[in-house]
């Protein structure tokens, strides 16, 4: 079975072709990044990202379709996210999948963009079984789950204010870094001393697992201030390399209060999402593992971000799941929670894997 998955919740417009082989999954992931435009903002412009949606969509399906080798009349399946994430960048991509499903009589599936991440890892490691802690840290999205099976999951803990990819993002500005905060300041740590700058991990006083940025950004600009506009690039270095490290710290700390909180048949730890690239937090996790006797899993660096693999890959671990397709007239949910991913409706065909 082929399935045509579009990507369209923030700024990357992508198309894919994933198959539901167990030898040859992505078959094409084709990803149009916005961050030149947005990147003198330092940060995504919803406006500005939804007409480049609309001016790119056509030219990734295209080409998905042209490498996968693939004719649309030999798709079976049509998915694409439907939310969370920005409206008019949604609206391109659900507007244009149903138009295919349409016009090729094929179902079409309605995604959640945080389930697909949380199910990335599975595209990859076929020993990855369920339940599974998770945790999701993106620009907009920070959560501990556990993954109990598709369509199950147990939220455990969420930030509090900002997500952890938007804390980088907004450090990133403040130090004069280049947007997407998340690998600028990974690289400028990777030459700073991470114990120059003072940090308090936050939370600590508070149970559970939650997530809380925004006062790392505020100690953040303490420490800019203190320098009195006389930062050089080792200063940059230095709160860049402290500022992950107390982030990779506080990260640690909830994982341990996380698992916690799941059930004894938990196996193994993933993590997803962007900032999931960050090496650091990785090697981190992947030890927090070792010591606790999970298995870890991440997905590989391409496939952290947004993109339509993971959103077909999505749309098959559904079908599998009989969670499968959607009614033509789901709407776009801009504010779509893990934990209510329901999205099964009357299809326009039938068929099955």
């Amino acid at each position: 079975m082929k399935i045509l998955a579009i990507e369209t919740s923030c700024d990357e417009t992508s198309a894919a072709v994933v198959s539901s082989s167990p030898d040859n999954r992505i078959l094409s992931n084709v990803i149009h990044s916005q961050i030149e435009i947005h990147k003198k903002y330092g940060g995504v412009i919803p406006e500005y990202a939804a007409r480049n949606h609309l001016n790119n969509i056509d030219v990734v399906v295209t080409e998905a379709l042209k490498i996968a080798n693939v004719r649309i009349k030999d798709i079976d399946v049509v998915a694409a996210t439907a939310g969370p994430g920005l409206m008019g960048g949604l609206l391109v991509g659900l507007t244009i999948a149903k138009t295919i499903s349409i016009m090729i009589d094929k179902p079409f599936i309605a995604i959640n963009h945080l389930e697909a991440h949380i199910l990335t890892p599975r595209l990859i490691y076929t020993d990855l079984d369920f339940p599974y802690l998770v945790l999701l840290a993106s620009g907009g999205n920070f959560l501990f789950a556990e993954v109990k099976k598709v369509g199950q999951y147990k939220i455990l803990g969420e930030t509090l204010d900002d997500a952890a990819g938007e804390a980088f993002d907004k450090v990133a500005k403040m130090l004069g870094l280049p947007y997407p905060g998340g690998p600028s300041i990974e690289k400028a740590a990777s030459k700073g001393n991470k114990n120059r700058f003072n940090y308090t991990i936050p939370l600590l006083k508070q149970k559970g697992c939650n997530g809380s940025f925004s006062g790392l950004k505020t100690a953040t600009k303490k420490h800019i201030a203190t320098l009195r506009g006389e930062m050089n690039d080792q200063d940059v270095c230095d709160i860049a390399a402290s500022f992950q490290n107390v982030v990779v710290k506080f990260i640690e700390r909830q994982f341990k209060k996380a698992l916690e909180m799941t059930s004894s048949n938990v196996k193994s730890v993933v993590i997803a999402g962007g900032v999931a690239a960050n090496q650091n937090l990785r090697t981190t996790t992947q030890h927090f593992a070792k010591i606790h006797n999970l298995q870890f899993f991440a997905p590989p660096i391409a496939l952290c971000s947004d993109n339509a693999a993971m959103i077909g890959w999505c749309a098959v671990e559904r079908i599998k799941a009989n969670l499968g397709y959607s009614d033509l007239n789901f709407p776009v949910k801009p504010r779509w929670q893990i934990d209510n991913t329901n999205a099964k409706g009357k299809p326009n065909s039938k068929i099955s894997i």
